[in-house]
């Protein structure tokens, strides 16, 4: 797909409302991640959110998915927000520990989406040094994060700051802070619900469309079952549908 890409997808695979839908009636449940990555370029692994994987896990998806798809991991709840990015250093190490490299070349951003209720102070800084090499974005959702002096320093780490769509509920934060985007659609009109109209998609078309450097752009709109039809959209839209995508595949059921 290029030095430079554009990737289009969704935040996570397995949802019940996508079944008889966006997946095939009769496909079975752990065929959902080839399905999906047989249409579309990349995903957000959430449940990494919730709990440590296993190395074999990462392994698993990694080998069932098209060379060239990239899976985005989701930074734990415990680093973020039970412990709020306090003392995270035994959190961090068992996360890495859990398996992520695995993914190897498919491996993209780690996502660090960021509680509501935690503000930007110093912890910060003391956070993004713990972190290792690699791809990170940031999702913070206090409006003290508005301060330019957040901005520097995820510029000084090269770590994104996340431009997230969620209907209102939290502030906007637009500012190029790394040598990537990375994009989440939680919603027009209600978080994790709707779709996203036409005119809408073509909107955010023409604004990632003139992004520089590589773009991660997720839809987190899962709830009703939309999310993988915008991505497919959008992907359309900006002429990144991926070259192994053939819609008139027939996928294996079982």
């Amino acid at each position: 797909m290029g030095s430079a890409a554009i990737r289009v997808g969704t935040s996570g695979w397995t949802y019940p409302e996508w079944r008889g839908d966006f997946y095939p009636a009769r496909l079975a449940q752990r065929r959902e991640l080839e399905h999906l990555a047989g249409r579309l370029a990349t995903v957000e692994v959430n449940g990494s959110f919730h709990g440590d994987r296993s190395p074999r896990d990462y392994r698993s998806w990694a080998d069932r998915t098209p060379e060239g798809f990239v899976l985005a991991v989701k930074g734990p709840r415990s680093v973020t927000h039970v412990r709020a990015l306090r003392d995270v250093e035994d959190a961090l190490d068992a996360f890495y520990a859990s398996g992520p490299e695995e993914l190897g070349p498919k491996l993209g951003p780690v996502l660090w989406q960021l509680p509501p209720a935690l503000p930007f102070d110093a912890r910060l800084a003391d956070f993004l040094a713990l972190l290792p090499e690699g791809r990170h974005a940031v999702e913070p959702r206090h409006p003290s994060f508005a301060d330019p002096a957040f901005r520097a320093l995820l510029e000084r780490h090269n770590a994104a700051l996340v431009l997230a769509d969620t209907a209102g509920e939290f502030p906007v934060f637009d500012h190029r802070t790394a040598d990537f985007h990375y994009v989440r659609l939680h919603g027009e009109r209600q978080l994790y619900r709707g779709s996203y109209p036409e005119e809408s998609l073509k909107r955010w078309a023409d604004r990632v469309s003139a992004f520089e450097g590589d773009t991660y752009v997720y839809f987190d709109n899962t709830m009703e079952g939309a999310a993988p039809h915008n991505a497919e959209a959008l992907a359309t839209l900006l002429n990144t549908t991926p070259p192994w995508a053939a819609e008139s595949a027939e996928p294996t059921l079982f």
